[in-house]
Parts: C-alpha cells; sequence; structure tokens
C-alpha cells in the first residue's frame, strides 16, 4: 500500500488552501500524467481497448461496452488539452471503433456492448450516447477532425429517440430496431446527459445544450432533490414518479440513493450556473446543500465514501470503491473556486489524503477501484483497473481555476 507515500501537497500541516500552492498543483498535474502513461497501453493492436490488471497489463477478454469507449477518448482529449505526449493515438484508437464497430449502421445509433466483431449486447441506453456527445466534444476542443460528424450523430441519435421534450428529460433504453426495451426512468443517464450537453455547449457555444442541461438540473435538484432532504432518488417511472420499490444490477442500478451521483450533480450545477454567467439565482446554494448532505450521509469511519444509503440517508452498501471519493474531490474543488469557505479545504484535504494513501497506486500508476474498511485492495469485484475517466479528472478539475469543465488548463 501507499502508505508511506508524501501526503498530495507534501505537507498537512501547509497553510490556506492546497489549491492555491505550487506544490500541490504540480502534484495534480503530475499525478494525471501518471494515469495518462498507465492507460496508455489500453489500446489494442486491433479495434476496441484493453482492460488492464493493476500491474499494467492486458486481462484476457475482447468485451468492449460504450461507455468504456467513449470515456478513453474523453480522457485522452483532456490529456492531449493537458500537453500528454502520444493523447492523440489512442483518441484516433477509440473514435475509429465507434465508427467500426459500435455504430450500427442497420438502425442508427451506438451498440453497448461488443466481443470482438460479434455484437455482445445490442440496447441502445441513453447512458451510452450521451456519453458518444461527451466523448465527440471533447474530441472536437481537442482538434480531432472527425469530432463534428461523431457529434452531429450523436445529436441527432439523441433528439430523435431520447429527448423528451414535455419532461425535459432523457429516457433511458430501446431494443436495438428502437423498438421499447423497458418503461425505466433514470437519474444517471439524465445526470450524465448534463455532463455532456455542458461539455458540447463548451465546444459548439450551442444554447439548446445549455437550456436542456438547465431542465435536468432544475428537474432533479429543485423539484426532487430539495423535497427529499437533499438526497437523489436513483431511479423512477415511466411518468417520473420516483420508484422507490426499484432494484436492478447492484452494481449499476442499485436501489435507494447513490452519494457519488450528488456530487457529481451538485458539480454540475455550479459548472451549468458558471456558463450562463453566474446570474442572480439559488444554484450556488443548492448545489452546496446537495453536496454537502451527501458528504454528511456517505463519510465512513475511517475514511471512504459509502456506495449506496437509503432514502434516509442511512448507509446501505459501505462497499469503499474510488469514483464516489473522486467525485467529492471535483465537487468540493468546485466550491472552492465559488466561494473559499475553511471548511470546504478541511473536507478538501481530507479526502485526498485518504485517496492518496488508499487508492493511488504510487507503484505502477492508476488507481486501485475497491479497499475495504483497513485500507486493503479488494480484488473480488473489479477486474484489474477498470477507469481513468473518474480519477483523472479529480486531478484536472482543482487544477482548472474555474467551475466549467473544459477550460482545464
Amino acid at each position: 500500500m501507499s502508505k508511506d507515500q508524501p501526503l498530495p501537497p507534501g505537507t498537512q500541516a501547509e497553510p490556506g488552501f492546497w489549491l492555491e500552492t505550487t506544490n500541490h498543483r504540480k502534484w495534480l498535474m503530475d499525478e494525471a500524467m501518471r494515469q495518462l502513461e498507465f492507460f496508455s497501453a489500453s489500446c489494442r493492436n486491433g479495434p476496441g481497448y484493453f482492460i488492464l490488471g493493476h500491474d499494467g497489463s492486458p486481462l484476457p477478454g475482447e468485451l468492449q461496452e460504450l461507455h468504456t469507449t467513449t470515456r478513453l477518448i474523453h480522457s485522452y482529449a483532456l490529456g492531449h488539452l493537458a500537453g500528454f505526449q502520444g493523447a492523440e493515438r489512442i483518441i484516433d484508437h477509440g473514435m475509429a471503433h465507434l465508427e467500426s464497430h459500435h455504430r450500427d449502421r442497420d438502425y442508427g445509433g451506438y451498440l453497448w456492448a461488443l466481443e470482438g466483431d460479434q455484437i455482445k449486447d445490442d440496447r441502445k441506453l441513453a447512458y451510452g450516447h450521451v456519453f458518444v456527445l461527451l466523448a465527440s466534444a471533447s474530441a472536437k476542443l481537442a482538434g480531432h477532425p472527425d469530432a463534428d460528424r461523431l457529434m452531429a450523430d450523436a445529436r441527432e441519435v439523441l433528439d430523435q429517440h431520447f429527448w423528451d421534450e414535455d419532461a425535459g428529460l432523457f429516457c433511458d433504453e430501446w431494443n436495438r430496431d428502437w423498438t421499447p426495451f423497458s418503461t425505466y426512468r433514470g437519474m444517471n443517464a439524465n445526470m450524465h446527459g448534463v455532463e455532456a450537453m455542458l461539455s458540447a455547449f463548451e465546444a459548439t457555444g450551442d444554447e439548446v445544450y445549455l437550456t436542456r442541461a438547465g431542465r435536468i438540473l432544475d428537474f432533479f435538484i429543485d423539484k426532487i432533490a430539495s423535497r427529499e432532504n437533499w438526497r437523489l432518488p436513483e431511479h423512477y417511472t415511466s411518468d417520473w414518479q420516483i420508484d422507490r420499490d426499484y432494484a436492478g444490477d447492484p452494481m449499476f442500478r442499485p436501489a435507494g440513493t447513490t452519494p457519488g451521483h450528488s456530487f457529481e450533480l451538485g458539480r454540475l450545477q455550479l459548472q451549468h450556473w458558471d456558463l450562463l454567467g453566474r446570474p442572480d439565482s439559488d444554484a450556488p446554494d443548492t448545489a452546496r446543500r446537495l453536496i454537502e448532505q451527501a458528504l454528511a450521509d456517505a463519510c465512513l469511519s475511517g475514511g471512504g465514501m459509502a456506495y449506496t444509503l437509503g432514502f434516509d440517508g442511512q448507509v446501505a452498501n459501505a462497499s469503499r470503491f474510488w469514483w464516489p471519493v473522486t467525485e467529492a474531490i471535483g465537487a468540493v474543488a468546485a466550491l472552492i473556486a465559488m466561494d473559499r469557505k475553511p471548511e470546504d479545504e478541511i473536507w478538501y484535504r481530507k479526502l485526498w489524503t485518504y485517496a492518496n494513501e488508499s487508492f493511488v497506486d504510487h507503484q505502477h500508476g492508476g488507481w486501485f477501484p475497491a479497499v475495504d474498511e483497513s485500507g486493503n485492495i479488494v480484488t473480488s469485484i473489479f477486474d484489474g483497473k477498470p477507469d481513468i475517466y473518474h480519477s483523472l479528472q479529480a486531478c484536472f478539475f482543482p487544477l482548472s481555476g474555474r467551475l466549467s469543465r473544459m477550460m482545464l488548463l
């Protein structure tokens, strides 16, 4: 484990705000570059990407899910903007795979999962399609020549099949041929839809993205969270009523509430407010309430954030995964960027200290995805190191000096 490694800024006792110190900012950039170097081994010789083991070696298997492809494109577009050498190769690889494999030439849209050249899961998911929009927006800002075409296609599919203008929200899932798959509605796809649309607005200046993102935020924060003691139920019926009995996949659609998503949506609320020009509104207050409630509910004794909560805020699943901690770091960094408060700095230092000791792999690079209550690595839940997206953004968001996503460096 990494407990003997220096703390992110070099000293816990350093006065002021870590984000304003050269030492901490250098540490963040160095850690981001170490992650980008580690995950550079993801490219296959053929189509798609490898999942990497803890030591960076490719794991067996050819399963390729849409969110993996698109998140790697997005992450290395951020890396390109930050000056990482070799990012273009990884962006090119993912863009080609989207076109040659994920894109459905028979029915349009993008297939969820493939194994080599074989379709493994042919559903059309809003969650995957908003990540196609995010990847294309990020690739456009990185100057990729195919980004505009991909963005136009993603926008057309989202408009035609997923966006519900009356509700101001995205519906969730279809069969391959766009016949109904279920009546499920969820917060997660809409939250990542906000993320994608804010990035698309930054890439294009198209006000439609900003307006739609605002409608989603209004629903989940102003209409739902404000009535649920600033917690965010995950699952909904077809008419957008909270489905308190829903219990789907325990990893990807767990019952109850997921505090990591409160951190994400709170940060996105601040980014939207920033992109609007910081109007006189209650957005900063509601974002803070959402973030602070999740911190209070989810923080576990000994460190880390609980994965899921009941509707009353009690811990339901105490698994310590890396991504809720990364999202808490991003959310608190956004609060600090908005308004320097000592209590936010306390959380920021606490979160980074825990992440550095428990998740950052100081030997090989990348982050371990799960630890137990003693800080020992858990290998029974995830294969290898499945993701750069969350941990990379935990480094880049604090470096931005402002709230909006793509104006990073």
